[in-house]
């Protein structure tokens, strides 16, 4: 079936093709087009559905209605609610989304921050999977508007949202110590990056404030996933003496590191408690003991990103520098929701019940 073009509706119509453009462009005032003519033409539109060529129209305008979005695993619950915020946020205003999973190989992420520039993208949102910004600043200094979300580089002249993973991880390990616990073990993610660096130091400082020894043999793990949760917690179980108490870096750690223990037929949350850093996911509540976490403002941290593009898009066509003096970093609080998975160790417990 032939897709209804502009000259079907001015044949329709009985006006011209360019009376068509103008009205379907929003141009009807403009150009003094009577209202009779201009419902004319809407409803004859919507009635053979045209669809316009937006493709030819971002040519014409010299602007696309699209925005790149890079993720380092759309398969991670964590990302995949950003990229939901921020897919709602861009389709309210027009925008639509072009979506691409790096899956953490810094070398993916190159090629489709090119694929998305070659598509002509008015900016672009990234997610970076390492800490080696300097692609990052090509895109900068290549004039296309970006907005970096859930990592930070100090030297990145462009709009950066993020967690405060410091003080959320400070945070969390005070919680596990105000429980009565000393032997705490933190499995982190993906080394060296900020994310990864800042939680780290929240672990530590909080355990130097309380006078708590930071054992090096006690922080373990290398990624965000399962698996690293899993074998992470196998190494743990062969300490002397054992953890009480587990800090993970994400939800997805933490699933890894219950199934450890379930296999060594650990009581959870009596023999190891623990506390996880992600947003507050639903399964959660639902597992038999429902798990402590330091929760993150994923909505948020979308909806803020696509304005701030939005911004940068916006002063991109008038010619202007915004943010050209130093990088706007938007650092969003972070929140402890307390569940049943940290309970006081056993003896701590028996010590109270002695006394």
């Amino acid at each position: 079936m032939k897709k209804p073009s502009l000259k079907d509706i001015a044949k329709i119509t009985g006006v011209s093709p360019t009376t068509v453009s103008r009205v379907l462009n929003g141009k009807a005032k403009a150009y003094r087009i009577s209202l009779q003519t201009n419902e004319l033409v809407v409803q004859t539109a919507s009635e053979i559905g045209y669809i316009p060529n937006q493709t030819a129209r971002g040519l014409r305008l010299k602007k696309s209605h699209t925005i790149g979005l890079i993720l380092p695993n759309i398969t991670n619950p964590f990302f995949s609610r950003i990229a939901c915020a921020i897919e709602n946020a861009a389709r309210s205003s027009g925008f639509s989304i072009i979506l691409t999973d790096s899956q953490h190989d810094q070398n993916l992420e190159i090629e489709s921050i090119r694929m998305l520039m070659s598509r002509n993208v008015d900016g672009l949102i990234v997610l970076p999977m390492g800490q080696d910004e300097n692609h990052l600043i090509l895109v900068v200094e290549s004039g296309i508007p970006l907005v970096i979300a859930d990592r930070y580089f100090p030297d990145l002249n462009c709009p950066q949202v993020i967690s405060d993973n410091y003080q959320g991880a400070f945070n969390a390990t005070e919680h596990l110590i105000d429980n009565n616990h000393k032997n705490i073990a933190c499995i982190q993610g993906r080394q060296n990056t900020s994310v990864n660096n800042e939680r780290l130091k929240g672990y530590k400082d909080a355990m130097e404030k309380h006078q708590l020894k930071v054992v090096s043999t006690f922080i373990v793990g290398d990624d965000f996933g399962t698996k690293n949760g899993y074998v992470s917690m196998k190494i743990l179980q062969s300490n002397h003496p054992r953890p009480t108490a587990i800090f993970a870096f994400s939800n997805l750690i933490a699933l890894g590191a219950l199934k450890a223990m379930r296999e060594n037929n650990m009581e959870f949350p009596h023999d190891i408690s623990m506390v996880s850093f992600d947003n507050d996911q639903p399964l959660l509540e639902y597992l038999a003991t429902p798990i402590t976490t330091v929760a993150q403002q994923t909505d948020e941290i979308g909806q803020i990103a696509f304005k701030l593009l939005m911004t940068l898009v916006n002063n991109n066509e008038e010619k202007t520098d915004v943010f050209d003096k130093e990088p706007n970093i938007v650092i969003l609080p972070t929140k402890i929701i307390k569940r049943e998975s940290v309970t006081r160790p056993k003896s701590a417990l028996s010590t109270t019940h002695i006394q």
